[in-house]
């Protein structure tokens, strides 16, 4: 992984890049901005949830109420996300001190690691699944509305 932004157009000029490199930026900075006063938030609030997840619910909210265009945020959140391996490197790194500990509990570690993907993923197919079948119903009652307008 490398922190070079990804170039849609290889033979752009240096003036789309540092286009690019600022749009990139000032997105970073907007989502950053997000977390940052959700977590202030939760920590006044003294709330038991994170304030990366309080983020991540603002900002959820703010783009399904309209409140955030979501090409506002796309190319911040398609370079974190490009490069969201190396945000790991510090835990790592940190993990390697605890070598005995993966001797002694390693099976442990490594069952609750396996538990706690396999629990992500069904967490995510489920929402997956209910959010297809809300913008189905909504469709649905699109159509209907259409229907009953025209007749």
């Amino acid at each position: 992984m490398s922190a070079v932004l990804p170039n849609p157009t290889p033979f752009a000029g240096p003036r789309a890049a540092l286009s690019r490199f600022v749009r990139v930026a000032s997105q970073s900075v907007v989502l950053a901005a997000i977390w940052f006063v959700a977590d202030f938030v939760a920590r006044k609030l003294a709330l038991p949830i994170p304030g990366s997840v309080v983020g991540l619910v603002a900002l959820l909210a703010l783009l399904f109420c309209g409140g955030i265009a979501p090409r506002w945020v796309k190319a911040g959140a398609d370079w974190l996300l490009a490069d969201m391996l190396l945000f790991f490197i510090t835990a790592a790194v940190a993990a390697v001190q605890y070598g005995g500990l993966f001797m002694e509990d390693g099976w442990r570690l490594a069952l609750v690691v396996v538990a706690e993907t396999l629990m992500v993923m069904v967490a995510v197919a489920f929402a997956v699944d209910r959010a297809a079948r809300l913008e189905r119903r909504i469709a649905l009652r699109r159509a209907m509305s259409l229907r009953h307008a025209r007749a």
